[in-house]
Order: structure tokens, then C-alpha cells, then sequence
């Protein structure tokens, strides 16, 4: 490779003000030339148009069927209008502002055009006309993103002036045994196709092989990043007492499914090992998760640890308290809740109880990572709803003990893709299996105008005693607006169920009290029906609620609306959620569709995922997700889950750490500053 790592002024007819002009590019050397592939291909094999879709970018052949007429219009701008036969249609062909072709193109001449196929009209608005059969000898042509001076032509030529010189220095960079298992062209010929397409299926394969290496080696620096990280934190290795934790989950008010089940093993393995664990978990609401933090708490316990459990929200917090309380006590076990709310005197006891390792397990909000909040012998940290919390307040967290295990639970279903890629570091858990019993929630999809009925439905299930949430949406652009509108729906929810069902209202101009007050009353079913702007905090456990209807429902993301629509169905009643929204968009009329089929959110997710894209996935542009040259994550997810598991498997082997074979690999892995320089050996 070292031929190639040359300067780019190695490439004859490259000079220095060229390669000014690619460097502003970010293409410094030969090689850095070689892998700036084509973003996308014009295809210029000839088309039937009876195949083709309106608006489709084609290439036909056919005589001229009438003289070129050219009409002028404003400076400089002119229209060139013809009839073509091709085949059996007669077309219109459109080029602008290119004069000069009237008397280029004669009667009953064959021409080649190339443009954008109006269906309607039967016209092409030509970009490229040439007089002649087949006056074109390509069927594709590479297309590369340009900066500057540099123009799509060039680029093509300098691509084509370092291929033939240094062509042959083109060395392979996968193991042979990958090459051979998944039938990969070898590096060379891929790229040659990449920037020369000869047909589709080779670009195919060309493509299918950059898939592979790409994510192959941003997993083999994720997989050891992952190993050294796990060498160099020690751990504490928790020996629990497997007999009494068996006869803990024997007790517990259900049984586990199988999902939670291997969850469960896998966070024991951890905690057993010498090494910290860093792992996330995964579940759908209601999947269970708070059952198996317990478990892992009373493992901490029994082998001696206290445990931290840290959640966003007080509603949350006070919520976990209480049902660990439920099912750890009887078993001699303390678990406290420490919130802003409380104070004084109460506070000074309970951290004197801590920090002396009087209390086992701690539930808080960040309350838990202020300064004075000191425990004896932390083994265990929870954090709920990771995301919620910065990376700082998780790391303060993790340093209030000597290398305590880790574990992040998140009910907002991540994408397996994007888990594997931007948490690929942590080992991640799924519990992807509801509990038996749960009913699925039936979900409806209706314009605004059906208002009426929607209200009638509401009745029904206020008449038979359940309760009801309206949420109404975000609009960050403006609070006013936002508290407005939320203002008049719970007026029209008044109005309409005076004197008989009790209406609460919530939004984001209530101070925390008033907001406590307002959830409190409606779990205590004093009021019937909730009327809300926030989104209903994550976790609300209200199981009388057995009916959401969420207004603008397209303003929401699947993810959001997901959770929303999580809220209710907590109980054994039928539950229902309704969406209000008239979507004007295709991909927002999907969305709606999509929530009325499933109830998965790790499908829901992969969906969302596919229509959004992962750059928005997160809300915002993500700096943890890795720019790929060829491969798309979403689109090429399999071969990511293959390149994982094939990274992991190298990284654990030994032969990987001595083999000749394998030192291309580990040289990579010290150039991206993952490996000292003794591990090369």
C-alpha cells in the first residue's frame, strides 16, 4: 500500500495547483483518489418506454419525425422542440438552451437522447442528444461529488490516469478465508468496476465487496476498543448466592418469559466476571424490565453491594420505589427513595444510612450524583432512560463506588443496527416477548373531522369506569401557542362531558407541584380524563387508562408516538389509541399506517429508521454514527451483522494477535490509535 499512500501529485498529470484543488477535497494521496467512489451512476442503456415510470431519467433511440423548431425567450434562453419516433411512439423531445443543435439534428436522422420522461405529455426534457445509432458506446457513467474547480469530468480522468499507473499496487485488505466464505471480488477488481461499470451485476458484487469492508473494519476498531476497555476495567466480580436469588424470582408475582430469562443470565454473567459490566438493555414498555433490575439488585445485594437505580423523573422514581419496595422488602432488603423533594432532617438520616451501608438500594432522580450522596460499597448502578441523562451525570454516578457494574435500560427501542453501531462498546440485551396475558392495543387512524365519533368512543369507556388520555402536540416554536391549544382542547373536553366525568389539564407552564397534583389525582381516578401538552412521563404506570387519543398525530415521530400509545393497556382491559391527523405528506400517511399495524417497537423502529434515516433518528445529527463511504446502515444491515460478528470473533481469536496473516489488520488498528505499538508483535 505504501506506493499508494504517495502524494497525489504522484499521478502524472496532477501538478500543483490541481492538487491544491483536490486536497480542498480531502484527497491528498493516490489512495485517498482511488476510493473517492461515484455517489451514483447515470445509466445510459436504451429503454423500452412502455417500462418506464413518469419522471423516470431515461435513454432512447428514434428517427426525427419533424423539423426542430427553436423558439427564443428572455436572454439568452431558447427552446428547441422536435418529434421523435421511437419504436412505435411518437415523442416529443425539449432541449433548452442549446440553439445551435437546429442545425445539427435532420429529418429522418437517428438520434440518441438522454432526459426526464413526462408521461403525461409523452416528452422528454432532454439533457443529452446525439446524432447517430448508438452514437454512445457506455451503458454507465460514474458520477463523484466535485468542490471547487474540480468538475465530475476531471475527476474522471484523474481517477482514470492513477488506475493505470498504480493499478497494479492495488493490494487485498480482507483475510482470505472471509473472501473465500462470502464469495467476495477481490480488491482490485472492485474498484476498478466502482469507477469503470461494466454491467449491473458486477457493480453489484463491486459493491456488495466495500459493503463488507467497510463495516468490517469500523467493527474490528469498535470490537477492540470493546476488549481493551474490558482488560483494563477491572471489575469487582460479584459472587451472589444463586440459592437465595432462585428463591427470589420463585416469588415473584409472575413468571419471567423466556426473554427476560436469557437477559437475566447474560447480566449475571457479567456481574460474576472480573470485568465491569458496560451493557445496555433493551425492552419495549412493559416488556419487563423493572423485573429484571430487581433481579440484579438482589444479586448486588447478596453478594454484598449496595445498588443505585437512577431514573429521569420523580413521578418515576417515587413509581420504581414503590414496586421494588413491593418486591424486595419481604426479603430484608432496604431500598430507599432520595428525590429533591425530600430534605431536612429526613435527608441527613438517610444519607447517614447510606453512606454506614444501612440501606441496600438507592432509587433517585440525579439527586443520586450530588456530592454528598456517599455510599459504603456501591456494586451495582441502574440508569433508566439512558438518553435522558448526559454522559457526565452517568460517569459521576459510576464513580461513587470502585468500578461498579453498569447497566443502561431504555424502553425507546433502538434499532439492533444502530445499537450494534453507536453503542459498540456496550454489549446490548434485548427482551423482545411481552408477558402472557398482556392485550395487544388496537390502534385507529382518523381524520379530525371525525370528531364526533371519536367522543362517543371516549364515552363508552368512561361509562364502563376506565379512564382516558388526550395529548395534544409539542409546538416548540411557541409556548403560547402550545399551552393554547392544549387550553382549548380541554374546553372542548369540559364542555362535552360536564357535570358527568372530571377533566384534568397538563402542560408545561405548571410548576412541578401543580403537575404532581394533576397526575396524582387522575391515578387516583378523581379526575377521569387527562388532557396533556408534555408528553406523559415515560414510565406512568396508570392501569384503569385504557384509551389514549393523540391530536396532529403526524407532528409526532413513530418512536414518540410509540411511547405515547405505551401509556395505556397496562391493565388486563382491552386497551385502545386513537390518531387524530390528516398527514398531506406520503411518508406521513405511512407512519399512521404503519402504528395501526404494529404494536412492536423494534419494528416500529426499524420502519422509522427507514423513513427518516439515521441521521434523524436521534432528533439531531448524531456524532456517533460513522460516515460510510458505500455502505448504509439502514439498507445493508445484514452484512453489518455479519462484519460484527466477525470482528468479535477475530478480536477474541489468538491467532489473531499472532498470525502473519492477520498483521495488515493490526498495523490498521495502530494507525487508528486502538493498539500500542507492542502489540504488533
Amino acid at each position: 500500500m505504501n506506493m499508494l499512500n504517495q502524494s497525489i501529485t504522484a499521478v502524472k498529470g496532477i501538478g500543483g495547483e490541481t492538487a491544491e484543488a483536490l486536497a480542498e477535497m480531502n484527497l491528498l494521496t493516490v489512495k485517498d483518489l482511488l476510493e473517492h467512489f461515484p455517489y451514483r451512476y447515470e445509466d445510459y442503456r436504451l429503454k423500452d418506454l412502455a417500462e418506464i415510470k413518469h419522471d423516470e431519467r431515461v435513454t432512447v433511440e428514434g428517427k426525427v419525425h419533424s423539423e426542430p423548431s427553436l423558439v427564443y425567450y428572455g436572454r439568452k434562453r431558447s427552446r428547441l422542440t422536435l418529434r421523435v419516433l421511437v419504436d412505435r411512439y411518437l415523442i416529443q423531445a425539449v432541449v433548452f438552451n442549446q440553439p445551435y443543435l437546429k442545425n445539427k439534428v435532420n429529418l429522418n436522422e437517428t438520434v440518441t437522447i438522454t432526459g426526464k420522461w413526462d408521461q403525461h405529455r409523452q416528452t422528454i426534457t432532454v439533457n443529452q442528444l446525439y446524432t447517430g445509432e448508438s452514437a454512445q458506446n457506455k451503458d454507465f457513467e460514474p458520477v463523484y461529488a466535485v468542490k471547487g474547480k474540480i468538475t465530475v469530468k476531471g475527476i474522471r480522468r484523474f481517477i482514470k490516469l492513477a488506475f493505470s499507473q498504480f493499478g497494479n499496487e492495488i493490494a487485498e485488505t480482507l483475510p482470505d478465508h472471509y473472501m473465500t466464505a462470502y464469495r467476495l471480488m477481490n480488491r482490485r477488481d472492485a474498484l476498478q468496476i466502482m469507477h469503470f461499470p461494466s454491467g449491473p451485476n458486477d457493480m453489484k458484487q463491486a459493491r456488495r465487496r466495500f459493503v463488507y469492508e467497510e463495516f468490517f473494519y469500523f467493527q474490528l476498531k469498535m470490537q477492540a476498543l470493546r476488549k481493551i476497555e474490558r482488560e483494563n476495567s477491572h471489575g469487582i466480580g460479584q459472587h451472589y448466592e444463586l440459592a437465595r436469588l432462585m428463591k427470589f424470582i420463585d416469588s415473584l408475582p409472575f413468571s419471567l418469559t423466556d426473554a427476560q430469562k436469557r437477559v437475566v443470565n447474560e447480566i449475571l454473567a457479567d456481574m460474576k466476571s472480573p470485568y465491569r459490566m458496560n451493557r445496555l438493555l433493551q425492552g419495549d414498555v412493559g416488556s419487563g424490565k423493572t423485573a429484571v433490575a430487581s433481579i440484579a439488585l438482589f444479586a448486588a445485594k447478596t453478594a454484598g453491594y449496595q445498588g443505585a437505580l437512577m431514573v429521569p423523573t420523580e413521578i418515576l422514581a417515587e413509581q420504581h420505589a414503590q414496586s421494588l419496595t413491593s418486591l424486595l422488602e419481604p426479603f430484608n432488603i432496604r431500598c430507599e427513595l432520595l428525590t429533591s423533594s425530600v430534605k431536612g432532617k429526613r435527608r441527613k438520616q438517610l444519607l447517614a444510612a447510606l453512606q454506614s451501608g444501612e440501606i441496600d438500594i438507592l432509587i433517585g432522580t440525579h439527586a443520586l450524583i450530588q456530592e454528598e450522596v456517599e455510599f459504603k460499597k456501591l456494586g451495582l448502578v441502574i440508569t433508566d432512560e439512558q438518553h435522558r441523562f448526559g454522559v457526565g451525570q452517568r460517569r459521576i454516578l459510576r464513580e461513587k463506588g470502585e468500578s461498579p457494574d453498569v447497566l443502561f435500560m431504555t424502553a425507546t427501542p433502538i434499532p439492533r443496527t444502530l445499537a450494534i453501531t453507536v453503542f459498540g462498546e456496550m454489549d446490548v440485551s434485548i427482551i423482545d416477548e411481552m408477558p402472557a396475558g398482556r392485550k395487544a392495543i388496537e390502534t385507529y387512524w382518523t381524520k379530525p373531522d371525525t370528531l364526533d365519533r371519536v367522543l362517543g368512543f371516549m364515552e363508552k369507556e368512561l361509562s364502563a369506569g376506565q379512564q382516558v388520555y388526550v395529548i395534544c402536540p409539542l409546538i416548540e416554536e411557541s409556548d403560547k401557542l402550545d399551552v393554547q391549544n392544549a387550553i382549548d382542547v380541554h374546553a372542548v373536553m369540559s364542555h362535552h362531558f360536564h357535570g358527568r366525568y372530571e377533566a384534568g389539564l397538563m402542560h408545561g407552564r405548571l410548576n412541578s407541584e401543580e403537575k404532581e397534583k394533576v397526575m396524582t389525582d387522575f391515578s387516583q381516578n378523581k379526575v377521569q380524563l387527562l388532557v396533556s401538552t408534555t408528553v406523559v412521563e415515560v414510565g406512568v404506570n396508570v392501569p384503569n387508562a385504557t384509551m389514549m387519543v393523540i391530536y396532529d398525530a403526524e407532528r409526532f415521530g413513530l418512536a414518540q408516538l410509540h411511547q405515547l400509545r405505551g401509556r395505556v393497556g397496562r391493565g388486563d382491559k382491552q386497551s385502545y389509541c386513537i390518531l387524530l391527523a390528516d398527514p398531506k405528506s406520503e411518508v406521513g400517511k405511512e407512519r399512521m399506517k404503519i402504528m395501526t399495524e404494529t404494536n412492536d417497537g423494534f419494528v416500529l423502529s426499524e420502519k422509522d429508521l427507514e423513513l427518516r434515516g439515521p441521521g434523524d433518528f436521534f432528533g439531531r445529527k448524531q456524532s456517533g454514527l460513522p460516515e460510510f463511504k458505500v455502505a448504509d446502515m439502514v439498507h445493508d444491515y445484514r452484512a453489518l451483522e455479519t462484519a460484527r460478528n466477525d470482528a468479535a470473533l477475530l478480536i477474541q481469536s489468538e491467532e489473531f494477535w499472532t498470525k502473519e496473516e492477520y498483521l495488515p489488520l493490526r498495523v490498521y488498528l495502530q494507525e487508528q490509535g486502538v493498539l500500542e505499538g507492542e502489540k504488533l508483535d
